[in-house]
């Protein structure tokens, strides 16, 4: 759980205190006050540290009251602030270390990455939107849309 354990020491450096609380709705964690409370139904250590991801992500893109999500202002940040989580958590080169690790679909993908199905989902379409169809590295091209990773043979 390397990503935790950073995540937490930013926390940390930040005075930023992180409790486990019920939380009513669909709210798996909530940002305020330098406070944020991830829902204590959670079970996985892997779904907490991709919602402190987000959490964290709150604290440096987000101003004010954004629960209201029918306000385009408040998606705007809900969308930073998950923008913020991925670049924290997987860059894309990690994608083909996933390829090269013999890494076949997204469960597997999520699992190499240590983040939810969901937070794989959420960073494709961060990477969809920030390149593009493809990416090239090297060797590799990575598809975004369906995901697959493609290695020229030299």
């Amino acid at each position: 759980m390397k990503y935790l354990k950073l995540l937490l020491s930013m926390a940390e450096d930040e005075n930023i205190a992180i409790i486990e609380m019920k939380l009513t709705g669909k709210n798996k964690g909530l940002y305020a006050d330098k406070v944020i409370a991830i829902n204590s139904k959670i079970d996985t250590a892997i779904e907490k540290t991709c919602i402190l991801a987000e959490e964290l992500g709150h604290y440096h893109t987000s101003v004010g009251n954004i629960i209201d999500q029918s306000k385009v202002e408040n998606r705007k940040q809900e969308l930073k602030a998950r923008r913020w989580a991925v670049n924290k958590l997987i860059q894309v080169e990690k994608l083909v270390d996933a390829f090269n690790a013999g890494v076949r679909n997204r469960a597997e993908l999520a699992e190499f990455l240590e983040v939810t199905e969901e937070f794989i989902d959420i960073t494709i379409k961060h990477f969809l939107g920030l390149y593009g169809p493809y990416y090239a590295i090297g060797n590799y091209t990575i598809f975004f849309s369906p995901l697959w990773v493609y290695k020229k043979l030299e």
